[in-house]
């Protein structure tokens, strides 16, 4: 009974969030509460959720402080030069952008960090896609599935658990499977590529001038019909043009900065601190190493760089105060939705829903599949971990999974190595908190993320699992 009321849980979820017939955030705390009441343990609706929130609460603490660091660091002009590397590469051909798309998700991966990733990636395309009017799911489903395929990476998390939780080294799991994870990301490039093709078809090609000039005629064609009609005569009448803003810079990327988030093109954002480069350059290496070292649990070194960032780029209190009020909409929405879903895995738990399903995934695989145990797991690895955390699969069903197959000759690494494989979709579930912050920044629904990158992702799990077998891996 558990395991069907799991199943369904996460079925009504996913279903009522892609038809958009309730938000994320209302679906994640709604539904388990109902399906709470429905398993008989409403009582305890409450110790889950505390369960839930406080296994949650430093991811959450980590997302905000993360997002006010690396806000800082795109207001502070950090990035500008990685944005000025891709548009030259670009040239607003959307097709080099979205493959320009995948790279920089798939070099960013290497932190090992998908929230990073994430708002790195999203704050030096968004813009793009933005003005050139490109679909922004494009976007979200690439760098998903970029690095999901680098989430694999030993200190990123799947790879050290997988071999914590069978006593293996993580070397000797992840080296061996490299081959297979280059396919793998040679298919999300050659994906992005298609999908390039496709928005080129749809968009033509120009120059980043050209869509510039065009904007501007537009808006001079607009003002014009305005005051034609007497609509604008006000605005006509000794007021500066609609693009009058952004002509002290001489690019007119500033013209619409507060309207799409393009300010990252703007030269003369007064937000910029040309002479602290180096110092945020040489703070962000620090972070980031410290990060890959564990120096320091992760949530306290984005709290002490978010607050040296702030003190030493913006040191009047106001200009501070400006900087967390321009963030604070995303870190609401971020840490809103990580708290939502701590509902959503605490009922999960707490039921008792997520050790059914998975023993219930376990008993029905068939006795004649015990030699290829491995291709199993990774085939399971799909769903198994996009509907329940890494923690979940890889020390509870991992473990089970390993000892059926040892019991038939396959080696606990082979069955390490398949356990991988569905990393790329998983970096879509809706129990990922990172996934909120992709969509979050790029204002994507996330129903219709969900909906354009599960085919995609599952694809890119079978073509790694397919490399892996081919290459004698797994």
């Amino acid at each position: 009974m558990l395991t069907i009321l799991g199943f369904a849980m996460i079925a009504t979820f996913l279903v009522l969030i892609m038809m958009k017939k309730m938000s994320p955030i209302a679906a994640l705390v709604l539904i388990p509460a109902l399906f709470c009441v429905f398993v008989g343990k409403g009582a305890h609706l409450g110790d889950y959720v505390i369960d839930g929130v406080t296994s949650l609460a430093p991811t959450a603490a980590m997302l905000m402080f993360a997002i006010v660091y690396f806000g800082v660091m795109i207001d502070v002009g950090l990035f500008d030069p990685i944005v000025r590397g891709i548009l030259k590469f670009a040239k607003a051909d959307p097709m080099r952008i979205v493959v320009g798309t995948a790279v920089l998700a798939a070099i960013v991966s290497l932190d090992g960090d998908g929230s990073t990733t994430f708002m790195i990636t999203v704050s030096a395309m968004y813009p793009l896609y933005k003005r050139l009017k490109m679909s922004l799911v494009v976007l979200t489903g690439v760098a998903a599935m970029a690095n999901g395929v680098m989430n694999t990476l030993p200190w990123g998390g799947p790879t050290a658990r997988a071999a914590t939780a069978l006593k293996l080294d993580a070397s000797d799991i992840f080296v061996p499977m490299i081959p297979a994870l280059l396919v793998g990301l040679l298919f999300v490039f050659v994906l992005s590529y298609v999908l390039g093709l496709r928005e080129r078809k749809r968009l033509g090609v120009l120059t980043l001038d050209e869509v510039l000039v065009e904007e501007k005629e537009k808006e001079k064609e607009t003002e014009t019909v305005l005051v034609g009609t007497g609509a604008g005569a006000g605005a006509g009448q000794g007021t500066p043009p609609a693009d009058s803003s952004g002509s002290g810079s001489g690019t007119g990327a500033g013209a619409e900065a507060e309207d799409d988030g393009f300010q990252g093109l703007d030269p003369h954002r007064a937000t910029l601190r040309p002479r602290l480069y180096w110092f945020n350059a040489l703070l962000t290496v620090v972070l980031l190493t410290a990060m890959i070292l564990e120096w320091l649990p992760i949530p306290v070194l984005f709290l002490l760089g978010a607050a040296l960032a702030l003190t030493v780029n913006f040191p009047r209190i106001p200009d501070q105060r400006a900087r967390l009020a321009a963030h604070a909409d995303n870190v609401l929405n971020v840490s809103g939705m990580v708290f939502a879903a701590a509902v959503f895995t605490g009922v999960l738990q707490g039921t008792g829903m997520v050790d059914s399903m998975a023993t219930w995934m376990v008993d029905v695989i068939p006795e004649g599949m015990g030699p290829h145990m491995a291709l199993v797991t990774g085939l399971l690895s799909l769903p198994l971990t996009y509907f329940m955390s890494n923690d979940g699969f890889y020390f509870g069903v991992l473990p089970v999974l390993a000892e059926a197959g040892a019991a038939h000759g396959v080696s606990p690494l082979e069955m390490a190595r398949a356990s991988l494989v569905g990393q790329p979709l998983h970096m879509s579930s809706p129990l990922v908190p990172a996934v909120y912050v992709l969509v979050g920044m790029a204002r994507v629904d996330f129903g219709d993320h969900t909906r354009f990158v599960v085919k995609w992702a599952a694809a890119t799990c079978l073509v790694i699992l397919g490399a892996g077998i081919l290459f004698g891996i797994i």
